[in-house]
């Protein structure tokens, strides 16, 4: 089975990169809450981003970027499109901002609102809502960004039946660095004739897609 990458964004230091173009660049001071929100009022509304953490706004807008660059993607059944993300820092960022809520016992305010983020396959929870994608999910843990891990585990899901589209990421939030890395897998079949942007799936073209 022949499986093809079909588009990808690449989130950086306040510079959006989506299939190999430059599609936004904010000021190098800016910092990720407001680049992102700038951003992402640009593109589409969906007023419940403004209350995510950090990184589900990265993934949220990362994967707003791939998809759109992705013709066809709305007449694809969401029961059969998976999502397989991986980052190094987990949820520290929003670990962080809670510990902070109840380091002091005198003044002690843990926040739902943050600590419903301390998980970090939230953000994967969170494009499923965004995009009403019901398929199979994954999140890694791993020391750095591992395309054979992500080929390998994507191409066992598009075996499946109850698979035909794959949605891979990269989202890492730790303190002021960042980094999204966000692309979608396909089977190759007749209906790609129109896809503008097309790689073969493996392990080298990912990580080359990375490194741009």
């Amino acid at each position: 089975m022949e499986t093809v990458i079909t588009s990808y964004c690449k989130i950086k230091n306040n510079t959006i990169w989506a299939n190999g173009q430059l599609v936004t660049q904010g000021d190098a001071g800016e910092e990720l809450p407001m680049f992102l929100g700038n951003v992402y009022k640009q593109i589409v509304g969906y007023p419940k981003f403004f209350k995510m953490d950090k990184q589900c706004k990265l993934g949220i807008v990362a994967t707003e970027y791939c998809l759109r660059n992705m013709p066809g993607f709305e007449e694809m059944p969401k029961d059969e499109t998976a999502l397989v993300f991986a980052n190094n820092a987990g949820s520290l960022d929003s670990d962080r901002n809670h510990a902070r809520t109840i380091a002091d016992k005198e003044n002690y305010f843990p926040s739902p609102a943050v600590f419903v983020y301390t998980l970090p396959n939230i953000v994967t929870g969170e494009i499923a809502i965004k995009h009403k994608l019901t398929g199979e999910n994954a999140f890694f843990i791993s020391e750095k960004f591992d395309a054979k891990l992500m080929h390998n585990y994507s191409s066992i899901l598009l075996k499946q039946k109850n698979t035909s589209l794959v949605i891979c990421g990269w989202i890492n939030v730790d303190g002021a660095n960042y980094e999204a890395f966000v692309y979608c897998v396909k089977k190759l079949n007749f209906k790609l004739e129109n896809m503008p942007f097309q790689v073969a799936h493996s392990p080298e073209a990912i990580e080359q897609l990375y490194e741009r």
